[in-house]
């Protein structure tokens, strides 16, 4: 184990040349530098965020959703078939027609009547709008709580105006408390999100999305380890600012308030724009790829730390064609038909009785009452939920 170990703390990957970990080991009283260790700190807190956002949604959440009419339905629920139920945990998609030949002559049903029973037994495992209305105003909250402190904070640090300081005496930098609590909390909440993704709606990309929150945790520790959470916290920044207007566009669908909607899903789609496609790379990118250059000059870890953030800019490309192909179908169209990430909001396909399932649009809705209703399924985050 000590060789592991020293093989994974190698000083010549984390740290620039002639630094070493002693020289960061003891620091002048009343000066603290980042150790892995603080980062221990995220996990019971992580719990905390969990169990208070237990509480939140069953009170807060609940009450406002009631306020809005926004009810817990019960739906109908398939008759008990031993058969179909095998049938259906072991299939992903509706059996073709062959297979409900077959089920109908074995079970001596109608096609229809099969056909009816995979209809309501998909519609079981829905969640609910209450459900889901309930998530998507946990998550905005935190976001919009998130980004208002880490705002607040960067507004006070000479690095948000200044990039160079992210590396001016790098990497004997001190932690303060702000920037502790910021990057400990973001890490938290990441945490919490891969412990909450077993109780949370069932989503098709539940294995894509724990790999990105698996990732997100990894990039935010070691960017904390090797005492680079001045530019994290710019990063962190940048990715909170659209985040809550994605959940809010939500909320505001799931209480059938169109035009707020559209209003909504406009504006995260230019904040969206603006902070990943400009901000970031002009801002962010250009600071930990030129000025580190210039002010620290290259080593391992900041070549892969470059080089993650890098495939983070591919993906906001991704992300953003996405998001600019449904708002192109919204202004053609005056609504969205087809949500180009598919069965992210259900663990099913969509079914005609259930178009008004989390942002989806309904295809008997007129012309300009469904805006842009299918937009805010696509996860804006590593939907980045954001984060990294």
């Amino acid at each position: 184990m000590a060789a592991l170990s020293a093989w994974f703390w190698n000083e010549r990957f984390w740290l620039p040349h002639n630094v070493t970990w002693a020289d960061l080991a003891d620091p002048a009283p009343g000066v603290e530098y980042p150790k892995a260790g603080h980062l221990l700190a995220a996990l019971p807190l992580a719990l905390g965020i969990f169990a208070v956002r237990i509480v939140f949604e069953r009170f807060i959440a609940t009450a406002c959703a009631r306020s809005l009419r926004i009810h817990p339905g019960v739906g109908r629920r398939a008759q008990p078939n031993a058969v179909l139920e095998k049938v259906f945990t072991s299939i992903t998609k509706s059996p073709d027609s062959r297979h409900l030949d077959g089920l109908s002559k074995q079970l001596d049903w109608e096609v229809r009547k099969v056909q009816r029973w995979f209809r309501h037994r998909r519609n079981q495992d829905k969640p609910s709008t209450h459900t889901k209305f309930c998530e998507s105003m946990w998550r905005f909250t935190f976001y919009l709580g998130i980004f208002t402190y880490g705002f607040q904070f960067l507004w006070q640090s000479p690095w948000m105006w200044d990039t160079r300081h992210c590396w001016y005496g790098y990497p004997y930098q001190i932690m303060t408390r702000g920037l502790y609590h910021y990057y400990v909390t973001e890490l938290a909440f990441y945490w919490s999100l891969m412990f909450s993704q077993f109780t949370d709606i069932k989503r098709k990309d539940f294995l894509i999305m724990f790999i990105h929150h698996l990732a997100t945790v990894g990039l935010i520790s070691f960017s904390y380890v090797n005492n680079m959470a001045r530019v994290g916290s710019l990063v962190l920044c940048v990715h909170d600012a659209s985040d809550f207007l994605l959940e809010a566009a939500k909320l505001a669908n799931y209480a059938k308030s169109q035009r707020l909607c559209d209003f909504l899903f406009i504006s995260f789609s230019v904040v969206f724009f603006i902070t990943r496609l400009v901000i970031f790379p002009i801002w962010v990118l250009n600071s930990t790829m030129f000025e580190s250059w210039a002010i620290v000059g290259p080593f391992p870890s900041w070549w892969l730390f470059n080089v993650l953030l890098l495939v983070l800019q591919v993906l906001h490309i991704f992300w953003s064609y996405l998001i600019a192909r449904i708002a192109l179908k919204a202004v053609l169209r005056g609504k969205v038909c087809n949500d180009v990430r598919s069965d992210i909001e259900s663990s099913s396909e969509e079914e005609p009785d259930s178009a008004r399932d989390g942002l989806r649009t309904c295809p008997h809705t007129p012309k300009g009452e469904n805006g842009v209703n299918g937009h805010a399924t696509v996860r804006a985050r590593t939907q980045n939920h954001s984060g990294w």
